[in-house]
């Protein structure tokens, strides 16, 4: 099918420009799009995408089933396979879409883990304050728990972004959606000294770099260098667990949970586009409860 490599740039090129979706979620859509149309092109016969039946990507799907792939990740194949057959049609590249009443597979529920408040406290209060580095370290922490945001948007913020006298951050999500978050007098406190005392140090000069959390060499912080601050931080703090940022973010939204918060409050400050995705956080304050009453109920 020679026109399937077109279409495919095609429509990458839509994802990146019109829907403006990150780097990283275009490439996951581009690994799952070539496995599907390289199978389409060795494993049938149809000379063009318009020839492409629903049972043609069942069988597809039977065999990541029959590789040993999650109903978890199926789903996201399904997901990106809907989208371009749907991209297809609206393209007028073809007629019909196969992926209509398409049944996604029943997903298990698999629960976040989280961090107790007595963790988060020990892990913020883990970066050495004496040097810049770890100032900048504090500030990040409390961001990122502080308000749930994602680690691509932490280190997107710019200082502009952050509003200390108003007390919010402007944050920018998925598709480039603009949302507000409060934050909190720890957060509001320490950004407030990184940024008067450690940030213009990191810069070494450089007065023209606008973002807000940089690195040793005066650069814009990246993911990695989160995710290794992070886990040095934890091995400082004596947590065992092997952290990821987004464990700060389940963390954030579990412990509103816990007190009480509005769904549709934490909804709007994760910036989830459903509430069904934000309800995740209920079952794991249920079990976090049940785990208590069974550790401590003299007759659970």
């Amino acid at each position: 099918m020679r026109e399937a490599d077109d279409a495919l740039m095609d429509y990458l090129h839509f994802l990146k420009v019109e829907r403006q979706l990150a780097d990283n979620t275009i490439e996951s859509y581009k690994r799952d799009l070539k496995g599907y149309l390289g199978y389409l092109a060795e494993g049938t016969e149809l000379r063009s995408l318009d020839e492409v039946t629903r049972p043609d990507i069942t069988d597809y799907l039977k065999v990541l089933e029959s590789e040993g792939k999650s109903s978890r990740t199926i789903s996201r194949h399904i997901s990106s396979i809907r989208s371009f057959h749907q991209f297809l049609v609206r393209e007028q590249i073809t007629t019909g879409d196969p992926t209509v009443q398409l049944d996604l597979p029943k997903l298990e529920m698999k629960l976040p883990r989280v961090l107790s408040v007595a963790e988060i406290d020990a892990l913020i209060s883990a970066p050495d304050r004496s040097k810049p580095t770890g100032v900048r370290d504090r500030a990040m922490l409390e961001i990122l728990y502080g308000t749930g945001m994602r680690v691509s948007e932490c280190i997107g913020m710019n200082t502009g972004d952050v509003q200390l006298t108003m007390g919010f951050a402007r944050v920018f999500g998925k598709g480039g959606k603009e949302r507000i978050v409060p934050l909190g007098r720890s957060a509001l406190d320490s950004v407030s000294v990184y940024i008067r005392d450690a940030r213009p140090s990191l810069l070494k000069g450089d007065r023209a770099q606008d973002a807000l959390f940089v690195n040793a060499r005066g650069g814009r912080l990246s993911r990695q260098g989160v995710w290794k601050l992070l886990n040095e931080h934890a091995r400082t703090a004596a947590i065992s667990k092997e952290l990821t940022p987004h464990i700060l973010r389940h963390s954030f939204a579990t412990h509103l949970v816990e007190n009480g918060a509005d769904l549709r409050a934490i909804q709007e400050m994760l910036g989830h586009a459903d509430i069904s995705t934000t309800q995740i956080y209920t079952h794991v304050s249920k079990k976090r409860l049940k785990d208590v009453y069974s550790k401590y109920h003299p007759r659970a």
